[in-house]
């Protein structure tokens, strides 16, 4: 049997690292797609300078706090076992990185560029790993508290919650902070409708997400012993069902048939590993449906400006899954038991209030401190000539 420092490993969490790595990509495409043309190229500078951010913030500070192992020795010392922990610091990374990439959907097309900047240095170097540590590395004896509470730790294979979960409702904090966009709302209460940009960017994005999410998820073994089919099929049925589920709760919309897919990716996260495939299929069925019913009643009942949606679909389907995996790993429904609903309800409302509680206060102070959005007429010219001087599209353009 292989250890946790063979090669194998080294080269299977390298190979997990670089598949969610390329999730970035996706991030990229769907806020690409979705959001007006004169925001687009905002879009892609966002997604790659808050990785670049996220990667300087975990390696300095958020992994220390999440594990506190640091790589400040030299370099025999921390490439022992070949690499071993390294590799797994750029597996985490990604996961990590993946908060500021969430939250990017949700104020896109109003938000300062450098300031965003800011809150991803401190959202991945302070609030993610906070809770990073505690639902993986038992800080604080939170877990151990829950296993003699409750029977058994909170359970969270891949990242529901710590997360999703977490990334949404910094997402909802940060659009709350940040306020709608200029002309969404009227006074009157007409609502402005701003459709995709590019459907086929918007599915490309889906579409790179799904095939990463595989790594995303079976990967979460991170070693090469503890991998298991079980995961990769739940997680394809979970996808299937929040498809169809959004394809029927949305009326054929492709913006939500696409999205469909990733809520039910995200809300199996959490009990990949110990859920039937049914259960899974369920649970993805849920996801589908609620998130289409949430976006729809945050963007025109609530007025809540989030611009794709990253609260229902991270925040909520992510909080969704926390608690789903205390139903159906439940051995009576057919998964391999070992989990307890009341750990799994406790430890998703600890990762929504660090979450939401720690965006509020991030996005809070760089409000009152620097502002965090555009100016109304940077707004109106767009992210992409305000704050980058040049369009999606500048084949008519001049720089006289």
């Amino acid at each position: 049997m292989p250890t946790a420092n063979s090669p194998s490993d080294v080269l299977f969490l390298l190979l997990g690292a670089i598949m969610i790595l390329a999730m970035h990509a996706g991030f990229a495409f769907l806020e690409l797609g979705t959001v007006r043309k004169k925001n687009q190229v905002n879009a892609l500078v966002k997604i790659l300078t808050d990785f670049a951010v996220s990667a300087i913030a975990y390696f300095f500070v958020g992994y220390t706090v999440a594990y506190g192992v640091n790589f400040l020795g030299d370099a025999r010392h921390i490439a022992e076992h070949h690499g071993y922990e390294l590799v797994k610091f750029f597996f985490l990374l990604t996961f990590a990185a993946a908060i500021p990439a969430i939250v990017s959907g949700g104020i896109a097309e109003r938000a300062k560029f450098h300031p965003q900047s800011a809150a991803t240095f401190l959202l991945v170097g302070l609030v993610y790993p906070f809770f990073e540590g505690i639902a993986w590395n038992n800080h604080y004896g939170v877990q151990d508290w829950l296993s003699h509470s409750f029977g058994q730790p909170f359970h969270d294979f891949a990242g529901s919650v710590v997360v999703h979960a977490v990334g949404g409702w910094i997402g909802l904090a940060a659009v709350l902070n940040l306020g709608a966009r200029r002309g969404r709302y009227s006074k009157e209460g007409r609502i402005s409708a701003h459709p995709p940009s590019s459907i086929p960017f918007l599915a490309l994005g889906a579409w790179i997400l799904i095939v990463g999410w595989f790594g995303f998820n079976v990967m979460s073994a991170q070693r090469l012993d503890g991998i298991s089919g079980l995961v990769a099929i739940n997680s394809l049925m979970a996808m299937v069902g929040g498809t169809l589920s959004a394809m029927w709760a949305g009326k054929n919309d492709p913006g939500f048939i696409h999205n469909g897919p990733l809520a039910g990716l995200v809300a199996v996260c959490a009990g990949s590993d110990i859920m039937h495939p049914l259960g899974a299929l369920v649970v993805g069925l849920v996801a589908g449906g609620m998130f289409v019913w949430l976006f729809t009643q945050t963007q025109n009942r609530w007025k809540i400006d989030d611009v794709l949606g990253v609260w229902p679909l991270h925040g909520i389907c992510g909080a969704w899954g926390g608690v789903a995996a205390g139903i159906f790993g439940q051995s009576a429904l057919g998964g391999l038991g070992g989990v307890s609903l009341m750990s799994q309800l406790l430890g998703t409302v600890a990762g929504i209030a660090i979450g939401f509680g720690g965006g509020y206060a991030v996005y809070a102070l760089l409000r009152k401190t620097v502002g965090i959005r555009l100016d109304e007429e940077e707004e109106f010219n767009g992210a992409d000539l305000t704050i980058h001087q040049i369009t999606a599209t500048p084949d008519r353009e001049t720089n006289w």
